[in-house]
Parts: structure tokens; sequence; C-alpha cells
């Protein structure tokens, strides 16, 4: 079974023999892959959904792994007993929503050992959390797939070494590492950030002026990392 870009650089972050919970788990790509490759020997699937959670049942009993890829519906890690999973991936959702999921269940966040994470949106947000809630950001990778990058961070426990907020925000093993994609995930965090300042530049308030020059200097920065980037 051949995985998309995504998915492949979501399975090698899986240290093998471990056991892993895929969060969201939709068709079930990914547990039916770290199974059939022999990664995993059994693979817990949720999803809160029924209608992606029937089509994981489908997939799954295709491949014959209907005993050793247990399916699950439910929301995030409620479904989960602690200690079930060492290895947690969430993948294709938002920032803010991966970091609710695992807010919202300590008893089984505080057993696992890895998290394998892959933000839509609002990956700063995410890293924030991880950094205040005792994950050290261990790996981040960029992979670019038909036309997007996607940003996918591996967290273990342990103290983020990181204190500056805006490295912490892009990515900061992204930033040391010098991805190959960086130089065009800064732009696209920068143009991001443009348009707000453009919406922006109407509001004569206070707090929009204080907002301007917050994000006018963060673009400075972001314009020097980026710079930087393109002369590697």
């Amino acid at each position: 079974m051949e995985l998309t870009g995504r998915l492949a650089a979501l399975a090698a972050y899986v240290p093998a023999g471990s056991a892993v919970a895929d969060i969201g788990t939709d068709h079930a790509y990914l547990p039916i892959y770290l199974v059939r490759e022999g990664i995993c020997e059994r693979v817990i699937a949720t999803d809160v959904k029924e209608g992606p959670f029937r089509s994981a049942g489908i997939k799954v009993k295709g491949h014959g792994l209907a005993g050793r890829v247990e399916l699950r519906l439910g929301d995030g890690l409620k479904v989960l007993e602690p200690g079930e999973a060492e290895v947690l991936v969430l993948a294709g959702m938002g920032g803010n929503t991966i970091r609710e999921i695992l807010a919202a269940a300590p008893p089984v966040l505080n057993k696992c050992r890895r998290l394998v994470l892959q933000p839509m949106v609002d990956a700063g947000d995410l890293r924030f959390w991880l950094a205040e809630h005792g994950w050290l950001i261990w790996d981040e990778q960029l992979v670019e797939e038909e036309n997007r990058i996607y940003v996918i961070i591996a967290a273990v426990p342990g103290l983020e070494r990181t204190k500056d907020r805006l490295f912490l925000e892009l990515g900061p093993r992204l930033l040391e590492k010098k991805n190959p994609l960086l130089a065009v995930y800064l732009e696209n965090i920068m143009n991001q950030y443009e348009r707000i300042l453009s919406g922006l530049s109407a509001s004569k308030s206070p707090a929009a002026r204080e907002k301007r020059i917050m994000l006018t200097e963060k673009l400075l920065r972001m314009r020097e990392l980026s710079d930087a980037c393109k002369v590697q």
C-alpha cells in the first residue's frame, strides 16, 4: 500500500513496535499501512463522524485487518483508556482543534510518549500549547503535496528549549534544520499577515494601531529569516 507524501511522513515518525492511536482516521489509510508494513502489531483508529468511521471500516475489512486495526467511534481521546496508546497521531485538522482534543483528556495524554501532529492551520498556537504543557518539539518537517505545504510536528515529553516566541510560532526545528521548503512556508505566513495588516489599515482604534505595530515588527523579522533561507 502506497501512502501520499504527507501520510508517509507521518508514518516515518511512528516507532516500530509502538502502540498507536490515529485520532480522526478518516479512511484509515495510515493505520492500515502501519500494520501491513509490520511497523505496528495493531493500531486503534478513531473518528467522531459516522461517515468516515464507516468508510474506515470498509477499508480495514477490505485489507483483511479487522482484527488488527481496531475502529472506535467517538470524540477525540475520550474513546481511549490511559496507557492504551503510547503514540498519538492527529492529522488533517486545525491546530486549535488538535490542542482542544489533547487538553480534554489529561489521563490519556499523560501516558503518551510521542505526539505526531499535522495541523492544517494554527500551527503556531499548537506549538505554544505544547511548550506550555510539558512537550518538547522533538522534530518537524514540511511536505509539499498537490501545491500545498503541510507542517508535521513530532513532540515528546520534555522542556521546550526555544524561548523566542516568533521562532516557536514558525517552527523551531524547521528553522534550525533550514528545511528546503522553509522559504516558501515563511512566504505563505507573511502573505497572511500582510492581508491582516491591510484589513487593519482603515481602523483608527488604539488596539488596531498596536496590532499593526506588532505585525509590522514581526514581518520585518520574518523577512530577515526568509532572506537568510534563500541565501542558503
